[in-house]
């Protein structure tokens, strides 16, 4: 069995892919629909991108 902290880490960078997933999602389905630059279905998928490509970040450079 993994130690906790191991635990942690590895969910923590599953759901940082999960998060990257649904903005890249979110960016498909809106650009796909039309939406322009002043769309909000397009600033919320590169919020939810750059939310997870920041926790992943954090997450990879913080392992010891």
């Amino acid at each position: 069995m993994a130690a906790p902290d191991q635990l942690y880490h590895g969910v923590t960078r599953i759901f940082s892919v999960v998060i990257i997933g649904f903005g890249v999602a979110i960016l498909v389905v809106t650009l796909v629909n039309g939406g322009g630059l002043a769309s909000s279905g397009l600033w919320l998928g590169l919020l939810f991108t750059a939310i997870g490509v920041a926790r992943l970040y954090i997450a990879l450079r913080s392992r010891s």
